[in-house]
């Protein structure tokens, strides 16, 4: 439990300093896609991790190393570690984002990074970048070697050189001093300006998680229950019988030492392939409009359908009924809950960009932890209230986005 809480803890700070980065490497034209890329990319990881559980949960491994012992369902998670090891390789090869240099004033570092850009889309030579100097928005101390570069550049454009002498004899004096000067981002964040913005944006993401990941959490035992219901009755059924032998079968297991016994089967993993399967064709089918339609309106319309079909469920009466609805809830909220953080990112100057991802994740997770509170005790109370809750969330997260300023074609700050 605790290495689990760690490994979540750890992986919300690399998240959000990725989704900030992404956005700042593409253009306006790009922006709103590569979101819908990245949830692809989490969509055939989720398409992965079934396959490699059929794959690997039934080998029957038991071996020691260094006094440890190691099973299949452990050999499972570590296989599920390369990644995130392979991730932390890449990033060493990666440019800083330039936008980021340029606002703590390092722009000779930006227009290097630039140029390792220019020579990885082209193919080119880093010297034939046709970029020479970028504007200074913000003076800041850079090495001698850089002040070297800049004022040969400098030497060479005399339209500007008189305001670069006038600006430069001062550098000496404020450089030090710049950075003790900068306001504090959370400070900024929580000013007039910002403040609004961020709790709607923050609030939106609160009512998407506590929806979507609620569903999600929940698949893998509904499926599970489902499964083991019609083995045991040899019949489709309406999820609010699922639901009832589902608490029910919970209830009668009440001393901590009787044996839970779950019935695995084959489409315990199958189901949970193809939840991942719509939501890989979600993404890029959104990927593919959502220059057209904007990112607004993809997540309006994506939390709105969401929402209908998370009250769809009360009235469910397949196993198949019961995928398909669930499936499309799951890859619709998952796409708006990207989207949503492709939103945030937009809206905020980059300096508040990582903070903000943050922020909102944060507010998200709570989400997350408050539905997987209430939807039991929602259970508990009948059939319909889990549904309605599942359900109104989406509409209202659909409601906060439909305020929110439009970020189409909007440039970076």
């Amino acid at each position: 439990m605790i290495a689990k809480f760690c490994g979540g803890f750890v992986m919300c700070g690399p998240f959000a300093v990725l989704m900030t980065y992404l956005s700042e490497f593409h253009g306006n034209n790009f922006r709103s896609r590569i979101m819908m890329i990245i949830g692809v990319m989490f969509s055939i990881a989720a398409i992965m991790l079934p396959v490699l559980a059929i794959v690997v949960l039934p080998l029957d491994w038991n071996f020691d190393i260094f006094n440890m012992n190691f099973v299949a369902w452990k050999m499972y998670l570590a296989i599920c570690g390369i990644p995130s090891l392979l991730s932390c390789i890449l990033f060493c090869f990666f440019p800083e984002s330039p936008r980021f240099l340029i606002t703590q004033g390092r722009n000779s570092e930006a227009l290097e990074a630039f140029k390792i850009m220019y020579a990885l889309n082209t193919g080119k030579s880093k010297d034939t970048y046709p970029i020479k100097e970028l504007i200074k928005e913000i003076k800041q101390k850079e090495d001698s070697s850089d002040k070297i570069s800049v004022a040969t550049i400098e030497a060479n454009m005399k339209d500007i050189c008189k305001e670069e002498k006038q600006e430069t004899d001062n550098d000496s004096v404020k450089d030090d001093t710049l950075m003790d000067k900068q306001p504090n981002t959370f400070k900024v964040l929580c000013s007039k300006q910002y403040v609004g913005l961020c709790f709607r944006v923050c609030l939106m993401q609160f009512f998407i998680l506590l929806g979507q990941n609620t569903m999600r959490l929940w698949l893998p035992q509904m499926f599970a229950s489902l499964n083991e219901y019609e083995q045991i009755s040899n019949e489709s059924t309406s999820m609010c019988t699922i639901l009832e032998y589902s608490v029910n079968k919970t209830e009668l297991v009440k001393n901590p030492n009787d044996e839970c016994i779950v019935i695995i089967t084959p489409s315990s993993y199958t189901n949970n392939i193809i939840v991942a399967c719509i939501g890989f064709v979600t993404y890029l089918v959104a990927g593919s409009l959502i220059n057209a339609l904007g990112n607004k309106r993809i997540q309006v319309i994506g939390l709105m359908a969401a929402g209908s079909c998370g009250i769809a469920l009360y009235w469910s009466s397949s196993s198949l009924t019961t995928l398909i609805i669930t499936s499309m809830y799951s890859a619709l909220g998952s796409m708006s809950a990207t989207s949503s953080i492709g939103t945030s990112v937009n809206l905020f100057p980059t300096s508040l960009r990582t903070m903000i991802v943050s922020l909102t994740m944060m507010i998200g997770r709570m989400g997350s932890i408050l539905g997987n509170v209430l939807f039991p005790i929602f259970m508990s109370f009948g059939c319909i209230p889990p549904f309605v809750m599942v359900g109104v969330v989406m509409y209202l997260g659909c409601l906060l986005a439909a305020f929110l300023p439009s970020t189409n074609k909007v440039e970076l700050k």
